[in-house]
């Protein structure tokens, strides 16, 4: 069950989260648009050795897929969800430049109130804080303004860069998911990870700026 408010606004949406200040520059989370087709093109395609390994597979081709004429289609359909309320695509901007993306997806309210969180970010930007500050911001808004209970991502296993990301914001292994999905051509394990609000006591980014991760902007 999805939540709309009076007249179809989405809890939360289209409003930009953020910003705040990490090793690699100022991050901050806005809604995709139309006209990041380049951008996000340009990125996906330099980056293809680096994301493939990780990604569902799919019947076109890598460059097919992330072409600029696959954004439109790709950008609608986010963005169709997010009015539904279903959904919340965001854009990673570092010091006001496309980063990477950031996805809540499958936003349920009443009893469940959960949703699961995905990312991707540049590979030029990784070591920089730039992930977890964009999960932190990501994982507060949905305690906050959504007012989700539980938070949850998968990841394989044999990703221990993405798993160290997830814990730096506070989530736990709960359990292997066996052959989960098919990634880079065949059936994967991976690991569940959860979050809920009452282990954040207060907020994610508060505590990546008490640890020294990142700062107030």
């Amino acid at each position: 069950m999805s939540f709309l408010r009076p007249g179809g606004a989405h809890p939360g949406w289209p409003e930009p989260v953020g910003p705040i200040k990490v090793a690699a520059g100022v991050v901050r989370l806005r809604p995709v648009r139309m006209r990041d087709a380049a951008q996000w093109s340009r990125l996906r395609v330099a980056d293809r050795e680096f994301l493939e390994p990780w990604e569902p597979t799919a019947e076109l081709e890598w460059n097919a897929r992330h072409g600029i004429s696959a954004w439109p289609s790709v950008c609608s359909a986010v963005r169709a969800e997010a009015r539904r309320g279903r959904m919340l695509p965001y854009v990673i901007e570092v010091d006001g430049r496309f980063g990477g993306q950031l996805t809540v997806g499958n936003v349920t309210h009443g009893a469940l109130r959960s949703a699961w969180i995905g990312y991707w970010v540049h590979s030029e930007l990784t070591g920089g804080g730039v992930a977890t500050g964009a999960l932190a911001l990501g994982l507060d808004h949905c305690f906050g303004v959504l007012r989700l209970h539980r938070m949850e991502a998968t990841v394989r296993p044999e990703n221990t860069a993405s798993r160290k990301v997830l814990a730096k914001v506070g989530f736990r292994e709960e359990g292997l998911l066996k052959r989960y999905l098919d990634v880079d051509g065949a059936w994967r394990d991976h690991l569940l990870v959860g979050l809920t609000v009452e282990e954040v006591r207060g907020s994610v980014v508060a505590r990546l700026v008490h640890a020294g991760r990142a700062r107030w902007v």
